[in-house]
């Protein structure tokens, strides 16, 4: 159960907190390799830089700068006012009614989300469902052509064009009817 939340002799509480802890030690791993521990100046800019920057966040990443400190320290010609001290991010102070209370157990967060999810995705995917189906019964109803539709309106279109010629040539034909008639009658 531990080996899998442990980095560097620390036990870890989330996955995420071991993601971060693994990273740092890789970050400690790589200033090792490449910092020049022989030029004390260039070691003591890198160690200022990562407590500005707040580079490391975990016991490990605290562990390294703890050791750059103590490197400084013993360095000729850097005295104990040009290592500024390593800031903690986390406080320690716990309640006395923190102490009284009972640990309860609780499911570990992934067990919870595996109640939740399905759940909400289940909501989300109905959600959406119903907007598609409303969108095509909108799109079907409406009079404006589209990839839906646009057959039958355009046919319809056509079919009413062809309608009203078809009326107006009737009509073309009954007035030269009557006009031939009435030259006919003169």
């Amino acid at each position: 159960m531990w080996p899998e939340r442990v980095v560097e002799g620390y036990l870890f509480n989330s996955a995420e907190d071991v993601q971060l802890a693994a990273q740092e030690k890789k970050k400690a791993e790589y200033l090792d390799k490449y910092l020049d521990y022989h030029n004390a100046e260039n070691v003591l800019k890198v160690y200022k830089k990562a407590l500005a920057e707040h580079i490391f966040k975990t016991p490990v990443g605290y562990d390294y700068l703890r050791k750059m400190q103590k490197f400084l320290l013993g360095c000729e010609g850097i005295t104990e006012d040009d290592v500024p001290p390593i800031p903690l991010q986390h406080g320690y102070n716990v309640n006395a009614q923190r102490r009284i209370r009972p640990r309860v157990q609780e499911k570990p967060a992934q067990e919870k989300k595996k109640i939740s999810w399905p759940f909400l995705s289940l909501a989300a995917n109905l959600i959406l469902a119903l907007a598609v189906i409303a969108m095509f019964v909108i799109t079907l109803q409406s009079d404006n052509p589209n990839i839906l539709n646009y057959e039958r309106t355009l046919v319809n279109r056509y079919a009413s064009w062809e309608q009203e010629l078809s009326d107006r040539e009737k009509a073309i034909r009954e007035k030269e009817r009557e006009l031939d008639e009435t030259e006919w009658t003169k």
